[in-house]
């Protein structure tokens, strides 16, 4: 299946918020298909360097082809927790951009849209054995709740977690199709946001998502050098709350604050991507 080239949220906002220049070294946490380190490699010239990592092999691969005219580029595929196996240096700037890529949604095989039928998968890394069908399949009516409740913020998380544990007695929901029926089922009116609530909370369930973000934003904040920046692109409340969290916690002591109030795409990058609709951009830099 041909890849969707993803289009990169605010990148000029993000270049210029690293304060990428020639001769940095610049860290891209959440690669995808390459499309802010593309930008950011024609800012830092032949001397600087980007190191940029995602656990999507799919990924990997799109952005190794897509950067492969650039020498100063170190590309590896590792989840967040692997970091310090290669971040152990001091940098100029942190990327985190926290969204789903297009070719991720595009791709009805991932399993990350109810638009579109496939299998109920959900997993970043192929490599790893949970999925989203294991959860919806496995967990209790109070488990399932508490998810969709807390990663989804589904104020019928309760209805929609006996719907699940209902309809599985007659058989595993195993695809995108079969659990997007059962919500629209449990859910009276417009079931839409339930939908894009429900699949939300079971990504960052699968995939450990905002456990681990406290963890990665803690370790691109201690490798920055003095006067280095971190930014971080957000795209739903939960996450925007820890990464505004972090950040407050740190301020004064060893982040200088830059956007009290965060970045928001353009009304017209808006209309030219409609993904970009919910993003928002916070950026620090560390005190010197």
């Amino acid at each position: 299946m041909e890849m969707t080239i993803h289009n990169p949220v605010m990148v000029n906002e993000v270049v210029d918020g690293l304060d990428c220049q020639p001769g940095k070294a610049i860290v891209d946490a959440t690669l995808g298909s390459g499309g802010h380190a593309l930008a950011i490699l024609g800012k830092l010239g032949e001397a600087g360097v980007l190191v940029a990592i995602d656990k999507d092999e799919r990924a990997v691969t799109l952005a190794r082809e897509r950067l492969r005219s650039f020498q100063n580029v170190h590309i590896y595929r590792l989840d967040w927790s692997e970091l310090n196996s290669v971040l152990n240096l001091r940098v100029d700037g942190f990327l985190m951009d926290l969204g789903l890529a297009s070719f991720q949604v595009d791709d009805p095989s991932r399993g990350f849209s109810y638009k579109l039928d496939g299998p109920l998968d959900m997993r970043f890394d192929q490599r790893d054995s949970l999925t989203a069908a294991g959860l919806v399949n496995r967990l209790s009516e109070r488990e399932l709740t508490s998810i969709l409740r807390d990663y989804g913020e589904e104020p019928h998380s309760r209805r929609i977690a006996r719907s699940i544990t209902e309809e599985r007695r007659r058989g595993r929901i195993e695809t995108t199709a079969h659990l997007a029926q059962v919500v629209r089922k449990a859910v009276k009116g417009n079931p839409k946001k339930s939908l894009v609530r429900c699949f939300q909370a079971l990504r960052i369930a699968v995939n450990g998502e905002l456990s681990k973000l406290r963890e990665v934003l803690d370790h691109g904040i201690d490798i920055l050098r003095p006067k280095g920046r971190i930014c971080v692109i957000s795209y739903h409340s939960l996450e925007d709350r820890i990464v505004k969290s972090v950040f407050r916690e740190l301020s004064n002591s060893l982040l200088n604050v830059l956007t009290r109030r965060p970045i928001v795409p353009s009304r017209e990058e808006v209309i030219r991507n409609s993904r970009a609709r919910s993003a928002k951009l916070r950026i620090a830099e560390k005190n010197g």
